[in-house]
């Protein structure tokens, strides 16, 4: 399970295991500001409710540096591209989705946001190590860089990727 971290001003900076948001609070360095209702820690001496979100009491250390926009990797990919293969539509789990990179790392291209589609494992091979116009593919929407993430509310992704005690605290909407 994992602890979302607040900053003093309760801004959404990070996550971490719950492990680690127990070292922080037992450290003084952070305050529980909510606990998972269904999910206990249990010691030799007492029990406590696993933290889902804590803040900084204190200054920030530099190692949970807040950064401007929304963080790329695999995960935000697969929700910018809502789930789908950009080449065929095709629905796409989070188990067996591939990324594809629109210009190959061969012909010079970048990780990126604006180079980096979700992609079904067919797609990937037909395409190969080609631009989608020298493979005769079409691309069915730009990649671009997320201002924010919209969140489809399906059960599996709500369930498995965002506590509901988060929700609040971050800028995702749920639709």
């Amino acid at each position: 399970m994992e602890t979302l971290v607040l900053s003093s001003a309760y801004q959404p900076m990070t996550h971490i295991p719950w492990q680690k948001a127990i070292s922080m609070w037992f450290a003084g360095r952070v305050e529980i500001v909510s606990v998972y209702e269904d999910k206990f820690i249990t010691t030799v001496d007492e029990v406590f409710q696993m933290p889902s979100i804590v803040r900084f009491v204190g200054n920030v250390f530099k190692r949970f540096k807040h950064t401007r926009g929304v963080k790329f990797n695999r995960e935000n990919v697969f929700i910018r591209d809502e789930g789908s293969c950009q080449y065929c539509s095709k629905e796409l789990n989070r188990e067996n989705f591939t990324l594809d990179h629109v210009v190959p790392i061969s012909q010079g291209g970048k990780k990126s946001w604006k180079n980096i589609v979700s992609c079904c494992k067919d797609c990937n091979q037909r395409k190969g190590n080609r631009t989608p116009k020298q493979a005769s593919m079409q691309l069915l929407k730009t990649p671009v860089i997320p201002k924010k993430l919209i969140v489809p509310a399906r059960d599996n992704f709500r369930k498995s990727s965002i506590p509901s005690e988060w929700e609040s605290y971050l800028a995702i909407d749920i639709v």
